[in-house]
Parts: structure tokens; C-alpha cells; sequence
């Protein structure tokens, strides 16, 4: 059977998109999902995510197998392509500019705006290190510059939940780090049950952070929205960086806000629809 699908892409970090509102159940299995996401045998993507109903009282429920098929709590860049996505599914009955979407970390509201960005607010970060989850610190303390020892060489760390696990590394020179040997090293490190997410950042000022990320069951990637988040928050709690900054990640800059009146995260990047098919 055919599936008709869309694919987006928020800064290179690229999606397949699936109308899935007849079912709370994907249409299409982990295993599918990895061969629909090669980029030699397959469509081609960091992962496959699903529009369906909302719950508990919100107007959609997002989910996303990644290209290895395992599933993540949620994606920054990706929900704001779902945020996207849903203007194109509802075209001329769409009422509001908003939409309040549940997912595994929680309910997550992109907004449209003006100029065709989509503005997302992502919520409370979470910081102890039973919510990242890490054990290699009590479960009652906050992972703020904690040394952590990787590949034989010690790194001091930062580790942020935004409803999916974060670590933090803050380096002279970003371009030198040999990402595609370290992440995985990261990714699976005992200390992170759940595996984690790693970004390493070189400071340009405190309105400016150059990022690259190894995403947790996809490798690397042009940019992690929720990673940018997270980022801000790690550079805040070292008083490396503003409360508003720019992120640069390779495909692109994200504006990330932690409110000093809500204590929430706010991102506002784009989403660009690619191209649509059948599979």
C-alpha cells in the first residue's frame, strides 16, 4: 500500500512527515521508518513523524521513530515542521496561528508568525539529575560543569532535560571536535541509561553560540532544536552566555529565549517544506 507523505527540513535536520489523524497507532513500523529513512535505499530523513489526534485536550499528538528506529520525547526542529505541516493539511479551515501538540516530553505549542517563522514554546528546562537521567552524580543534584571522563579524556559537562536528555560540552574551537567518533562514545556512556543527546559549543560572545550535536539514534545532524535549548540554558548556568542568544548550528541559527518572567524556553526557527510522494 502506498503511503502519501511530505518531507520538511528545520536547518538541514530533515523529516518525513505523515498524516496519521485516523489513528492514535503510525501507520508504519520502527523497522519501516529506518528503511524510509535511508538515504540510498529510501526516501531519506533523521526520522519519520506522525501527525495524529490530539489527547488530553490538545489538537494533536506528535510521534517520531528516528532514522535507527528508536523513539525519541520529542524534537525541536522537528515540531516545528509539524507545526508547518498542519497548516498545510488544514489549508483554509485553519482558525489560529497556534497549536497545542502532545508529546512524550510533555505538551509542546508552536506558533506561526508573520514572516514565516515558527516560534515554539518548549517549556520548563529540567536540570536534576534524576529528570536528564544520569547516575553519575546524585539524583538530587544539578549537572553543572561536573567533569566526566570520555574516550579516556575529561570533559566538563552540563546536562539539561528538555523533556529528552542533553549533555553539554563547552570548547575553544567546535570545528576541531572529531564528532563522528566522540558522539557515540557520549551516546552511549553508562552513566546516561537512556542515552543522551551530546552538543559541543565554542562561545563567539554572549549573544552567540557556535553548536554541533550528535543526536541520540540519528548521529550527526545539521541542527537539534531541543539541543539549542538546551545549550542556552547550559550557557546561562555557566555564565557563558545571555539569556537570549543566537545559536549557529551547520544549517543554520536558531533564536533561543529563557524568560525570566516564566522560566520557559522560547524557539523561533523555520520550517521549509521539500517535496511531497507516495512510498
Amino acid at each position: 500500500m502506498a503511503i502519501e507523505f511530505t518531507k520538511y527540513h528545520g536547518l538541514g535536520n530533515d523529516f518525513i512527515l505523515i498524516d496519521n489523524r485516523s489513528s492514535l497507532t503510525p501507520v508504519i513500523t520502527p523497522e519501516q521508518a529506518v528503511k524510509w529513512c535511508d538515504r540510498h535505499f529510501g526516501i531519506g530523513a533523521d526520522g519519520v513523524i506522525f501527525a495524529l489526534p490530539g489527547q488530553h485536550d490538545t489538537d494533536y499528538t506528535m510521534r517520531i521513530f528516528n532514522s535507527d528506529g528508536s523513539e525519541p520525547e520529542m524534537c525541536g526542529n522537528g515540531i516545528r515542521c509539524l507545526a508547518a505541516f498542519l497548516t498545510e493539511l488544514e489549508g483554509i479551515s485553519r482558525t489560529k496561528d497556534y497549536y497545542r501538540i502532545h508529546t512524550l516530553a510533555g505538551v509542546i505549542t508552536p506558533q506561526l508568525t508573520d514572516d514565516g517563522q515558527v516560534k515554539v514554546d518548549m517549556g520548563l528546562p529540567r536540570l536534576l539529575a534524576q529528570e536528564i537521567p544520569t547516575t553519575f552524580t546524585r539524583a538530587d543534584n544539578k549537572v553543572i560543569n561536573l567533569p566526566l571522563e570520555v574516550a579516556g579524556r575529561t570533559w566538563d559537562v552540563t546536562c539539561v532535560s528538555m523533556g529528552n536528555p542533553h549533555c553539554i560540552t563547552f570548547v575553544e574551537n567546535v570545528a576541531a571536535i572529531p564528532l563522528e567518533t566522540i558522539g557515540p562514545k557520549f551516546e552511549h556512556h553508562p552513566a546516561f541509561p537512556q542515552r543522551i543527546n551530546s552538543e559541543f559549543i565554542e562561545i563567539v560572545n554572549r549573544n552567540y553560540l557556535k553548536m554541533r550535536v550528535w543526536e541520540r539514534g540519528a548521529g550527526i545532524t545539521l541542527a537539534c532544536g531541543t539541543g539549542a535549548c538546551a545549550v542556552l540554558v547550559a550557557g546561562v548556568l555557566n555564565d557563558k552566555c545571555d539569556r537570549t542568544a543566537t545559536i549557529e548550528l551547520p544549517g543554520g541559527a536558531l533564536e533561543i529565549e529563557w524568560s525570566e518572567i516564566d522560566q520557559r524556553i522560547y524557539m523561533t526557527g523555520p520550517a521549509e517544506r521539500v517535496f511531497t510522494g507516495k512510498f
